[in-house]
């Protein structure tokens, strides 16, 4: 996983409420035992037709969304199954963060574990954001706040081990394994 510590990017906005994980990566899909590839499965339904061709006026499709890191949806995002195929699709596909009024709770965790940043903030700190398509935002997992468009910053929380793994780029086995010597030294000490 890519460390989030402080970036700059451009935003896409999704503010459709209530997108669920099916809409973000179709069930058709979730045979897949790889994250990699499945972010040119994102939102398929909504980004493609029926021929597969792009639908030119979905938010991602558009031209100025290429590049993008940050995606701002509208409330309940996330909610629906749990399957973790949706946090690998949108980390495939270029998002290390996703901003909304609210994240589905188990999407969330799925999210912290896999290299993805869920970032809840306030009705009038996501107004600014829905109001400025396309404009930069800096996102400081170390500062635990949004820089937004007309400069204002808005908080957010991540609980402390989620927030450490995601600073230094690891995942909970990479995190249980960096501890192997105090491990062994404890499980020695026990005899």
């Amino acid at each position: 996983m890519e460390p989030i510590k402080t970036f700059t990017s451009k935003t896409v906005i999704l503010p459709t409420e209530n997108i669920d994980t099916d809409q973000i990566i179709p069930a058709r899909f979730l045979k897949a035992t790889s994250k990699n590839g499945l972010g040119e499965k994102l939102f398929s339904d909504w980004r493609f037709d029926a021929e597969g061709k792009q639908k030119a006026d979905f938010a991602l499709n558009k031209p100025e969304a290429q590049g993008a890191r940050v995606l701002v949806a509208g409330d309940n995002f996330g909610c629906g199954s749990s399957r973790e195929h949706a946090p690998w699709a949108l980390y495939d596909y270029g998002f290390r963060a996703v901003v909304s009024t609210s994240i589905a709770d188990i999407f969330k965790n799925n999210s912290l574990k896999n290299g993805l940043l869920p970032i809840v903030v306030d009705a009038a700190a996501h107004a600014k954001l829905l109001a400025a398509p396309n404009a930069d935002v800096t996102v400081s997992l170390e500062a635990q706040t949004v820089t937004l468009p007309d400069g204002s910053t808005a908080k957010f929380s991540v609980d402390p081990f989620s927030r450490y793994c995601l600073l230094n780029g690891i995942d909970e086995l990479q995190f249980l394994l960096s501890q192997d010597a105090e491990i062994t030294k404890f499980e020695n000490s026990r005899r």
